[in-house]
């Protein structure tokens, strides 16, 4: 079975830090995501308002780096978990469990000069800034070094196909 989601949209507040019973970090935040197409009665776009969970290094790192109204793209997984209202009825929410989060401005309003907003990303297998690579990496592993390349010295001007 498939379950991938991938949205872009802006953190409508600030993330919540938690930590569960044993120490694990979790945060919350939700995403205010524009819909692709007008209502033919107002001309406006609607927004949808998609509520995010990240656990563990992941979450730090949204509660460090994300602010609200900061963009940001998501890549996940998508529950639905059910609960109880306080009278008791059932109720099911759906959220989009992190698996990567990427900032999706270039760079944050006010920031100081030479910060880099744009390359890094965090989460389960990239190799952006925040996981120990290179800031400007966009998935490279820190480990590629320019040495595991040969150059060429054959420059005779003929393709070799």
């Amino acid at each position: 079975m498939l379950n991938r989601i991938i949205i872009m949209g802006r953190l409508t507040r600030d993330p919540e830090l938690r930590r569960t019973q044993n120490g694990t970090a979790v945060t919350s935040f939700s995403l205010a995501v524009d819909r692709d197409f007008k209502n033919k009665e107002t001309g406006e776009t609607g927004v949808d308002f998609i509520d995010c969970v990240a656990w563990r290094s992941t979450a730090e790192f949204v509660n460090n780096y994300f602010t609200k109204g900061r963009m940001a793209v998501v890549e996940g997984k998508l529950q639905i978990r059910p609960w109880k209202d306080r009278d008791g009825n059932n109720r099911r929410s759906a959220e989009v469990i992190v698996d990567n989060i990427y900032f999706g401005d270039s760079k944050r309003d006010g920031a100081s000069q030479g910060a880099n907003y744009g390359a890094p990303s965090y989460g389960a297998g990239s190799y952006g800034a925040a996981a120990g690579g290179n800031a400007g990496g966009y998935g490279t592993p820190s480990s590629a070094a320019p040495s595991e390349f040969a150059e060429i010295d054959d420059v005779d001007g003929e393709l070799p196909f």
